[in-house]
């Protein structure tokens, strides 16, 4: 077996498959992405071994280990084998140790060729950080709710630009209402390994296009590392008249259970102040998708331009569109920025 760092671990030779040694737990809770559990451990043969060690020693430890994982070699080394693309694998545990290469020396017994990410998950989580904090030529996209940003990333996508979509990833829209219509959230840790594998994918020479979030969407958090590159980098923002952005919630929403769109009302009661928030419930009441809209949208533009001006550290370059067409304002956007010049940008 050969033991490698987290960098060469992950991008070379991505097409050998990684297996995951850990408890079921532990994988559930964050993993490389793409990688297959095959864990030495059920999570209840890992507490019992756990305790073992702190009453009585590493040896009685072991020795349980060996007792436990014993009957069920064979069938773990032609997993392996199902598994093995050129006849290798990618195999680690939580820090590279026992887990990891006690599975590997079976792997290899049966002719796997094994390389063990020195550190394990956790080292891979220490370069994870290291990668966000230099990731550059971002271009972060802002604008007021309803502006359709992630409708943009797409097309841009489409148009051969680069862009991350950290909401599709996050399952979330980041507003009260941001869970209709999406996927039960990952954790916040599978959040960010999903979002490191998809920057792995992008060529780092050129730009990125990524959406201005909070640190927060909705139950997941973005790595603090990325967080404080996106608020360091250049800024886009595309103002769209409120109307057109009014027109586009109600078409996106406007199909949602009424009683859904109450219960997140609901969820800004305390910020936005309960007077507003019965006006909205009573709109909502009456079929007046309209209005409720536009009262919220009240709320969601105070707390934008709030959050834009305390957190950024650059001004936005303002792009103008009266449009709600994402073609159109993702057209707007390239040629905006094929237009700046490298002073503009400080």
């Amino acid at each position: 077996m050969e033991y490698t760092g987290p960098e060469i671990f992950i991008k070379e030779n991505p097409e050998i498959p990684l297996v995951d040694v850990r408890s079921p737990s532990e994988y559930r809770k964050g993993h490389i992405t793409g990688a297959i559990n095959l864990p030495l451990f059920t999570d209840e043969e890992r507490s019992r071994i756990g305790t073992l060690y702190i009453q009585s020693g590493r040896l009685p430890a072991i020795e349980k280990g060996l007792e436990i994982v014993g009957p069920r070699l064979k069938d773990m080394a032609e997993k392996g084998r199902s598994l093995a693309r050129k006849g290798q694998l990618k195999v680690y545990c939580w820090r590279g140790g026992m887990r990891s290469e006690k599975m590997s020396w079976l792997f290899e017994l049966v002719g796997i060729r094994c390389l063990v990410l020195k550190g394990g998950f956790k080292a891979y989580r220490n370069q994870l950080l290291e990668d966000f904090r230099d990731l550059s030529n971002l271009i972060v996209l802002q604008g007021p709710t309803g502006s359709g940003k992630t409708e943009i990333l797409s097309v841009l996508s489409e148009k051969g630009e680069q862009a991350i979509d950290l909401e599709g990833l996050a399952c979330h829209k980041g507003s009260a209402f941001g869970h209709i219509g999406m996927d039960v959230q990952p954790t916040s840790l599978q959040f960010q390994n999903d979002l490191h594998a998809k920057c792995l994918q992008l060529n780092p020479d050129r730009r990125i296009w990524i959406e201005s979030e909070s640190l927060s969407i909705g139950k997941v958090y973005m790595p603090e590392t990325l967080w404080e590159s996106i608020n360091h980098s250049p800024i886009v923002e595309l103002a769209i008249p409120k109307a057109v952005r009014i027109q586009r919630l109600v078409r996106e929403y406007g199909k949602s259970d009424i009683e859904v769109l109450k219960e997140s009302t609901r969820k800004i009661a305390k910020k936005f102040g309960h007077k507003y928030v019965q006006e909205v419930l009573n709109y909502l009441e009456e079929g007046d998708l309209e209005n409720a809209t536009s009262l919220l949208l009240d709320y969601y533009d105070k707390s934008y331009t709030f959050s834009q001006k305390k957190y950024k550290a650059r001004k936005p370059v303002i792009v103008k569109s009266n449009s709600g067409d994402p073609y159109i304002n993702a057209d707007k956007l390239i040629q905006k920025i094929e237009e700046i010049s490298a002073v503009e940008w400080q």
